[in-house]
């Protein structure tokens, strides 16, 4: 027979943040203490409070006992009276046919019992209730006559279980807000912290966090926003840098171009120049796109599906493509037209380029949009597939690096290899999800994830 596993459902709302772990461990310190606390108070003051309860039940019944005894006869119904009105003291003659129940159930009841009868004798009786009539009951004699004297439960008794209860639960939400307090407080700079930093991971600069509150916070803080200053910086001089180079290099690629045109050589030899000369015009475009920093400000509403249409249709002029399309209506984005345009179109020549369906000098290339999910959680998918030979798995995670080809798995390169590094920093600038893998029954497959908007 086989032995079912049951699995123990993960506390996924304790792994998503700080907060609750620290406030759990606060409440779990927190009620660890007050119940510590509740233990050595009750253990503590276990044997005062019998003492103090025994003491005065001892009293009221021997000063009790002395009144009645030295009173006159004709003032003893005064005297009761007085007792009743004053003191909360009742005095019943005991009779045969009471109806007597047990004593109070209390944990400190058999020490009370013990020192009472050790003072007024073996024969003291206890009750919580005679001939119906509730309280704390203790018999007594004068002479040969025996005589019930009732105090009320409240001089006797001291906090109740519910009283306790009550009492923890008190204290108990009080910790928990304390707790609740204490996570945030903590909580705060590190939530403000990990904004800032999505935030800067999604290409945009964020507001510089506030170097005050402990010096932890203030150094890590102050570290985060040096460290935006040094990076916006680093990319401004790189931008700088590449468009520098690049139209340094474009210079005399024209003057070259103009000599070829010019010079007297063959048509093959000619050929060749001109073909060298645009790929290297190709790779300075390439640097000059990598470079290229995406401003969310040009954001505007993207219709994907039309986007995709006239993508198709500027490749399918080509002799070698041959492109179909599955495009869903209302799949609109929030993003620069311009740069998700080159995106595509960065994504369909690789795709013609390298992904030709083998035994064909065709590339079969799909384009795909749908959009899935409600109201702020819809997304808009795109997929860009080939028929090709595809990737092995592992290397896939090398496509992406800038400066990468390889060359053994999608076909001989002529580019700088950064075409999906580029396609990646431009998603990345609108938020997007971009995932490579190989496409079932062959080939490479393109997957973009973005926010739909209405």
């Amino acid at each position: 027979m086989k032995k079912r596993l049951f699995k123990l459902p993960r506390l996924a709302w304790l792994k998503s943040g700080l907060f609750w772990r620290t406030f759990l461990l606060l409440g779990v310190l927190t009620t660890l203490s007050m119940s510590a606390w509740v233990g050595m108070i009750s253990i503590v003051q276990r044997e005062p409070q019998v003492q103090q309860i025994s003491a005065q039940v001892i009293s009221v019944v021997t000063i009790t006992r002395a009144a009645l005894t030295h009173s006159a006869v004709g003032l003893r119904s005064e005297l009761l009276f007085e007792l009743v009105s004053n003191e909360g003291i009742r005095v019943f003659p005991m009779e045969e046919d009471d109806e007597v129940d047990p004593p109070p159930d209390n944990a400190l009841m058999p020490d009370i019992e013990a020192l009472v009868k050790a003072k007024l004798g073996a024969d003291t009786r206890f009750s919580s209730n005679v001939n119906g009539v509730s309280g704390f009951w203790v018999s007594f004699k004068i002479d040969d006559d025996a005589y019930w004297l009732m105090l009320e439960r409240e001089r006797i008794r001291g906090l109740t279980g519910i009283q306790w209860l009550g009492w923890a639960g008190v204290v108990s939400v009080v910790s928990l807000l304390g707790a609740a307090l204490i996570s945030s407080l903590i909580n705060l700079p590190l939530a403000r912290l990990t904004a800032a930093t999505r935030e800067f991971a999604q290409g945009n600069r964020p507001p510089p966090l506030p170097e005050k509150g402990p010096r932890e916070i203030r150094e890590a803080n102050r570290s985060f926003n040096q460290m935006v200053d040094d990076l916006q910086q680093v990319e401004s001089d790189r931008a700088v840098i590449l468009a520098g180079i690049s139209h340094d290099l474009r210079t005399p690629l024209a003057r070259m171009q103009l000599e070829v045109e010019m010079a007297n050589l063959s048509a093959e030899s000619r050929d060749g120049i001109q073909s060298d000369i645009a790929q290297m015009d190709a790779i300075i475009g390439q640097f000059l796109d990598y470079a290229k920093p995406t401003e969310a400000a040009t954001f505007i509403n993207v219709d994907v599906k039309n986007l995709l249409e006239e993508c198709a249709h500027d490749v399918s002029r080509l002799p070698d493509v041959q492109v179909s399309t599955e495009l869903a209506e209302r799949s609109h984005v929030l993003g620069n037209a311009t740069d998700l345009k080159r995106v595509i179109g960065n994504l369909i020549e690789n795709a013609r380029r390298y992904g030709k369906t083998p035994g064909k000098d065709v590339a079969e290339i799909e384009l795909k949009c749908s959009v899935k999910g409600m109201h702020t959680a819809r997304r808009v998918t795109i997929e860009v597939s080939d028929h090709g030979v595809g990737v092995p798995e592992e290397q896939i995670a090398q496509l992406l690096k800038p400066f990468t080809r390889l060359d053994a798995a999608r076909g001989q390169a002529n580019g700088a290899g950064l075409g999906l590094a580029i396609v990646e920093r431009v998603l990345l600038k609108h938020g997007a999800e971009f995932k490579v893998r190989n496409r079932p029954g062959g080939g490479l497959m393109i997957q973009i994830v973005m926010r739909a908007i209405a």
